[in-house]
């Protein structure tokens, strides 16, 4: 019995980024999103690929999954809707009748809900929804002890907290309760600017630099009280998200002179003021809470999660000014996230297991999902079935071929190894250019990624060489802050330019692709240990070029999950102008395929399959 292995099982569900995680004697072994398999964005429904997945990586059938624990409790928060639907009634009612059949005969008994799902018979642990943030962010993290803030919209009743773990103990403290949130204000601003709730928050942090701050006292004065503590009170005169399935009513619209922002209509200069005035506020807003939560503990470490800790400008902000010696935040800080944080939170704090530190951390460099082998006969016969052609190579002369065919300004997507847990892609599910070209970010944002031409794209950079080029002192392996393009490097650029496409075709730096109008940029720093081959690969390309920072983007286009399998892949490679692909050991060049499974007809039908949002 003593060499028996205790198998936890994580779950997220039934609101969005369904996922799954397993641990085998507290080591995290899997973890992914339901989208990925499903590819279906933010896709909430029960984790079944995820789960699978999760299972075979660990080598076992259900059967033998010792505990089962779900991201938050159900009835708390069936608790929460109630008493708002009482508190607001009658304007509620329409959400009340529309809700109450789903939770009456199916969310309040989650737990035969996952049994039905699994078919199984076990006992289902629910784990509070920021208890669950919490332990992922704290138990990963290289830390004995740290204070720990999670932020998000909402929980069951919680929208954000904070407390102190220590070893394998984890203690809130405190808690800013629904409906004031500082994850709803953003998300009324998302709305607002005409993008989507819980999708559509980066692209507006990815706009806040082309505006200014003009809104910022209107929201500090009519909208969000922020109290010395960094919590707030939302003017709930302005909201409609307690008792509609709207976020935002007439008198906020009013309060700012126009109308909210069709989805895919013109981006006005109206939006581009409003993205950089709720992303100040943002930004003071969690200043506040991290210096108030520093003074409070006395730590000198800090580890966040929650939706909110993946803006990276605000994550950068309170870097550089809130006190702490070192932040870690979570690599999938969303719902997903909450999956990995139950089962941690379970096999800590619970079964009262010690956590173990790691000089890094805890996760892997956050590659927890499927695999793409090499020279795998299943992934052959999928790429032959589609009439692909491609050239094999040993590791070494296909680091020197991508590195080679970067220097000469092709775009090249890498799909090997195993899939990126998170939103950000690392290096495994990436499309890879150069940083220097100053048509890079036209050429992936227009013919790659099919989005909107103002969006930025993320440096990937050797961690020993990241002072060259950028402001910061301290690594950022998983893509989660911002920082500023060193002033050495910077050029002078015309701003007063009337449309986006204007301004945005300027070069700002030597390494134009990766510096967003602001100089800033969301640096991913790669180290040998947590992803060797890129490693390598921009050494060989350092050594090509004398540059050793080149463009990281997610292995998707718009509106579509990261791809996952070697058929997707291969499908985004043919229905974009990306060069050259690579597929574990394989590298395909875009002019050698002859497409019969892929004609135009086929291309067409498959980029509709994506929500152009």
């Amino acid at each position: 019995m003593k060499n028996k292995r205790i198998i936890v099982l994580g779950i997220s569900a039934y609101y969005h980024d369904s996922a799954a995680s397993i641990l085998v004697n507290g080591d995290i072994v899997a973890a992914a999103s339901e989208e990925r398999f499903s590819r279906i964005k933010g896709d909430s429904s029960f984790p079944h690929h995820a789960v699978g997945y999760c299972l075979e990586e660990a080598g076992i059938d259900i059967e033998e999954v010792d505990h089962i624990v779900f991201y938050e409790d159900s009835i708390v928060k069936f608790d929460r809707l109630i008493t708002m639907f009482h508190v607001t009634a009658p304007k509620g009612l329409g959400l009340f009748e529309a809700a109450m059949p789903k939770w009456m005969t199916k969310n309040l008994w989650m737990g035969k809900i996952i049994d039905d799902e699994l078919g199984i018979k076990k006992t289902i642990f629910n784990c509070e929804h920021h208890i669950s943030h919490a332990a992922s962010a704290f138990y990963p993290s290289p830390f004995e002890e740290a204070a720990i803030i999670t932020i998000d919209g909402v929980g069951e009743w919680a929208t954000s907290t904070y407390g102190i773990g220590r070893g394998n103990n984890i203690q809130i403290i405190e808690e800013s309760r629904y409906p004031n949130s500082i994850g709803l204000l953003y998300s009324a601003f998302t709305f607002y600017a005409g993008f989507r709730i819980n999708f559509g928050e980066y692209k507006l942090m990815g706009l806040a630099p082309y505006g200014n701050p003009v809104y910022s006292d209107i929201i500090r004065n009519k909208l969000v009280h922020i109290c010395e503590d960094g919590s707030v009170i939302l003017n709930q005169r302005y909201f409609a998200y307690t008792y509609s399935l709207h976020t935002i009513n007439k008198k906020f619209e009013e309060l700012f002179g126009h109308l909210a922002r069709k989805p895919e209509g013109p981006i006005t200069q109206h939006e581009m003021d409003i993205a950089a005035s709720i992303q100040q506020v943002t930004n003071e807003i969690v200043l506040k809470m991290a210096q108030y939560v520093r003074k409070k503990t006395g730590m000198k470490n800090l580890c966040l999660a929650g939706g909110v800790a993946l803006n990276v400008v605000t994550m950068g902000y309170i870097e550089k000014k809130s006190g702490f010696d070192s932040i870690w935040i979570q690599p999938a800080s969303g719902d997903a996230g909450g999956a990995l944080g139950a089962a941690l939170y379970y096999w800590h704090k619970i079964l009262g297991n010690a956590k173990k530190l790691n000089a890094n951390d805890s996760m892997k460099g956050s590659f927890l999902g499927p695999s793409i082998k090499d020279e795998s006969k299943e992934d052959d016969e999928v790429l032959k079935r589609l009439n692909a052609a491609w050239e094999v190579y040993d590791e070494e002369d296909l680091v020197k071929k991508i590195a080679c065919l970067l220097s000469e300004n092709y775009i090249v997507g890498v799909a090997r190894g195993r899939m990126e847990w998170g939103p950000r892609a690392l290096g495994n599910r990436s499309i890879l250019g150069a940083a220097t070209d100053p048509q890079m970010q036209a050429r992936l944002n227009l013919k790659i990624k099919f989005r909107e031409s103002f969006r930025p794209f993320a440096p990937m950079v050797l961690k020993e060489d990241a002072e060259t080029y950028f402001d910061m002192d301290k690594e950022s392996p998983y893509m989660l802050k911002t920082v500023y393009v060193q002033e050495k490097r910077r050029l002078s650029y015309e701003r007063s330019r009337r449309t986006i496409s204007e301004i945005i075709n300027q070069v700002r730096s030597d390494i134009p692709a990766v510096t967003h109008l602001d100089y800033s940029a969301r640096v991913q720093t790669i180290d040998e240990e947590r992803n060797p081959f890129m490693y390598k690969v921009i050494q060989q390309y350092k050594a090509l070029t004398g540059y050793s920072v080149i463009v990281n983007t997610s292995f998707n286009v718009r509106g579509e999950p990261i791809i996952n399998t070697a058929e997707d892949a291969y499908r985004c490679f043919m229905a974009t102008d990306m060069d050259y692909v690579v597929i574990g050991n394989r590298l395909l060049e875009k002019k050698n395929q002859d497409g019969r499974a892929f004609d135009e007809e086929s291309r067409q039908q498959w980029l509709r399959r994506f929500s152009l949002d």
